[in-house]
């Protein structure tokens, strides 16, 4: 009895102190279409096609990981989703790969997605976005 007690309290104790800093699917789900789209001129030029539109869906997270990033907590998430391209007609890719770092701001409200940019002396600089 003692021990099933101090083992609820452990979890109550750890639950409270994560403070929430994992990501949840809807988020990251919006941090994948973010970064989709910060692609997405580029593909667009590639292609010779205008997008209309994109749309993720279906969002397996396999692996989540707890970094540290400019001193704040990140979560690496990975797993896969489905992609649909809205061009002339649409177009439907499943089980695409995602890998994101996804941090939450000091403040608690609002989270931002990190692109790893690997810098010509092979240092790693990050760029930051807004997930709204």
């Amino acid at each position: 009895m003692l021990v099933r007690l101090i083992a609820i309290a452990l979890f109550v104790l750890l639950t409270a102190c994560s403070g929430g800093v994992e990501p949840s699917n809807k988020l990251v789900q919006q941090a994948i279409a973010l970064q989709l789209e910060q692609t997405q001129q580029q593909l667009s030029q590639q292609l010779g096609v205008h997008l209309q539109g994109i749309e993720v869906e279906h969002v397996a997270v396999t692996q989540r990981e707890l970094l540290q990033i400019h001193s704040l907590p990140v979560s690496h998430v990975r797993g896969t989703y489905n992609l649909t391209l809205k061009l002339p007609r649409k177009v439907t890719q499943k089980q695409n790969s995602f890998d994101v770092y996804l941090q939450r701001q000091q403040e608690g409200k609002t989270w931002r997605l990190l692109i790893p940019q690997a810098g010509k002396d092979k240092s790693i600089t990050w760029l930051s976005y807004l997930i709204r």
